[in-house]
């Protein structure tokens, strides 16, 4: 019997965790370009960042705290990893699993970064973290790690 509640609590853990995992999806920037500018009534808060970058990776919690915080909110959390090469998904999906972060997730696989640096904001120098927080009215760009405290009083200075 205890053998068989066993098998049932590890099939039950298998079937939770194959659920929570989230498909990452790579994309060049022609197809994120569209979530750069939505006139909806969405605030969206997009976070540039890379498993390899220490800052990002620091703050990486902060926006889950803020996904959760607003979720009564009409606001989306967009994660756009800058991570690359062969397994760079599985490397993400496996690295926000671990952190138990839920925001939805993005690869950007786009070589020519010196073509859409500018386009995501003309004072991007291309160094992460950086993170877009904008809606059909504003637009704020922070080119530095950022806290939950200053995350939040950003996101209310577009919501309100």
């Amino acid at each position: 019997m205890k053998i068989l509640i066993t098998l049932i609590v590890l099939i039950s853990m298998n079937e939770i965790q194959s659920v929570s995992a989230q498909e990452i999806k790579t994309v060049n920037f022609a197809q994120l370009k569209p979530l750069l500018h939505q006139t909806n009534d969405t605030t969206y808060v997009i976070n540039f960042w890379a498993v390899w970058c220490k800052p990002c990776v620091k703050e990486l919690p902060e926006f889950e705290k803020i996904r959760k915080a607003y979720a009564a909110k009409n606001l989306k959390v967009v994660l756009v990893s800058l991570d690359f090469g062969a397994h760079a998904a599985d490397r993400v999906r496996k690295f926000l699993d671990r952190k138990e972060i839920h925001a939805h997730a993005i690869i950007l696989d786009d070589p020519d970064a010196n073509a859409w640096i500018e386009k995501v904001d003309e004072n991007w120098d291309g160094a992460i973290p950086v993170t877009l927080i904008y809606n059909k009215e504003k637009r704020i760009f922070l080119s530095h790690a950022i806290t939950s405290a200053e995350l939040s009083k950003t996101i209310d200075r577009i919501i309100n």
